[in-house]
C-alpha cells in the first residue's frame, strides 16, 4: 500500500527527548516500511526515517525557541498534505483536530488515531459534527466519553521488539517514575509510596512550563526532604533502557483517564513489572500477577511493593512480546486500512493515476 503518515510537529519522529505521539508514529512508520509498504512521513525536518520524509518544519517546534505558536506550522503542513492527497491509498493522521474540515471530501480514505484524552466537554460538539470520519482509539477505555462516531478500531501501541532489551535482573533495584511532572501523573503518590516502603525512588521526568509552579511548590520540596528520592530530570531514548531495566518496578500512580500509557509497555519490554493505579487504560495493559499489580490506593501500592518478588521478569517480557510489539501494531493498522471504503473503492483508479501497481486489491 501507499500510505501517508501525518505526525505532529512538536517533536521529531522519533523524538530526541519526551514525545509519546511522535514516538508511536515513528515506530509505526518504520515497521510499515519493514513490512514492504510505500510510506511517506509528513513530519519535522529533523526526523529520521526509512520512509520518504516530507519535511514540514526545519526542526521540531518544541526545540525551536523562535516558534511561539504551533498552529500556523500545522496548517501549512496540512496544505502540503492537501496538495498530495491523491498520491496515497490511505492517509493516516495523528494531528488531533486540525485536519477534519480539509478531509471531508476524501475522509473514507483516511484514518485518524486519537492519542489524547477525550473526556473534555469542548470535544463533544466537535466529534458530533465530524461523526463520519474514521477514528482509531488507543484503548477501549479512551472511547468511553465520546458521542457516537465512526470507530474503525482500537489499536494498542507497540514498540520494536529490540528497542528496549530485556533485563533479567534489576541491577540497582530502585522504584522508577518516568514521564511528566504534572498533577494527573501524581508524582506525589510515587514519593509517598517510596517514603512508606523505604525503597529508593528515581524520578526521570520533564517539567513543562504549565507545570513549573506545581513542581516548585508541591514536588521539589518533598523530593529535597527525602534522602531516598532522586530527581534525574528528562532522559532520552538511549538512557531509557538502563533506567527502566535497572528498576525493580515502575510506579504508574496516575489520577486521570490515561488513554494508553506508553511507559508501561516500555517497562514491560525490559522485564520490569508495573504497579499502576486503576485508571483509564491500565486494566487493558497490565495482566495482574503477571506483568504487575493494579491498585486502588497508596496503601495497596505499598503492599504491592512487598509482593514484587512473586513476579517473574521473564513473564513480564513474554507479556510484552505477545501483545505490544510494533509488528502487531502495524498489522492491526493495515487491517484497518484495507477496511476503509474509500481505499477499497479508489485503489485501482489511484494506481492507474500514479502509474504504479502497489498494494491494494479492488474489492467488488
Amino acid at each position: 500500500m501507499k500510505i501517508a503518515q501525518i505526525a505532529p510537529l512538536a517533536e521529531a519522529c522519533p523524538p530526541k527527548l519526551y514525545g509519546g505521539t511522535e514516538r508511536i508514529v515513528s515506530y509505526l512508520t518504520e515497521e510499515l516500511v519493514r513490512q514492504g509498504h510505500d510510506v511517506s512521513l509528513f513530519a519535522s525536518g529533523d526526523s529520521v526515517t526509512a520512509a520518504t520524509l516530507i519535511p514540514c518544519s526545519d526542526v521540531a517546534l518544541r526545540l525551536n525557541p523562535a516558534v511561539k505558536d504551533f498552529v500556523p506550522h500545522h496548517v501549512l503542513m496540512l496544505e502540503e498534505v492537501r496538495r498530495r492527497f491523491d498520491d496515497f491509498d490511505v492517509l493516516h493522521f495523528h494531528t488531533d483536530i486540525f485536519h477534519y474540515p480539509m478531509i471531508r471530501d476524501f475522509a473514507d480514505r483516511t484514518v485518524t488515531t486519537l492519542h489524547g484524552r477525550l473526556d473534555l466537554p469542548d470535544l463533544q460538539p466537535f466529534y458530533r459534527t465530524f461523526s463520519e470520519v474514521p477514528l482509531v482509539s488507543i484503548s477501549d477505555a479512551q472511547r468511553l466519553p465520546m458521542p457516537p462516531v465512526n470507530w474503525a478500531g482500537t489499536v494498542h501501541h507497540g514498540l520494536p521488539a529490540d528497542l528496549l532489551p530485556y533485563s533479567s535482573h534489576p541491577g540497582e533495584g530502585y522504584l522508577a517514575f518516568l514521564g511528566r511532572i504534572s498533577p494527573e501523573k501524581r508524582p506525589d503518590r510515587a514519593i509517598e509510596i517510596a517514603a512508606r516502603t523505604g525503597a529508593e525512588l528515581r524520578i526521570a521526568a520533564k517539567v513543562d512550563r504549565v507545570d513549573q509552579a506545581y513542581w516548585e511548590e508541591k514536588i521539589a520540596p518533598v523530593v529535597a526532604a527525602h534522602d531516598n528520592i532522586r530527581y534525574i530530570g528528562e532522559i532520552n531514548e538511549g538512557q531509557k533502557a538502563e533506567f527502566l531495566g535497572n528498576a525493580k518496578a515502575l510506579l504508574f500512580p496516575i489520577d486521570w483517564p490515561e488513554p494508553f500509557g506508553l511507559v508501561m509497555i516500555e517497562a514491560m519490554s525490559c522485564g520490569t513489572p508495573i504497579i499502576a493505579f486503576n485508571c483509564g487504560s491500565v486494566p487493558e495493559v497490565i495482566a495482574p500477577g503477571i506483568s504487575g499489580f493494579i491498585v486502588n490506593s497508596v496503601d495497596e501500592a505499598v503492599q504491592a511493593v512487598g509482593r514484587l518478588d512473586s513476579l517473574k521478569r521473564s513473564q513480564v517480557r513474554a507479556a510484552f512480546e505477545e501483545r505490544f510489539t510494533a509488528e502487531r501494531m502495524a498489522k492491526d493498522y493495515v487491517a484497518i486500512y484495507h477496511e476503509l471504503s474509500g481505499a477499497r473503492r479508489d485503489a485501482a483508479r489511484l494506481r492507474r493515476q500514479r502509474g504504479d501497481d502497489i498494494g491494494l486489491q479492488v474489492v467488488a
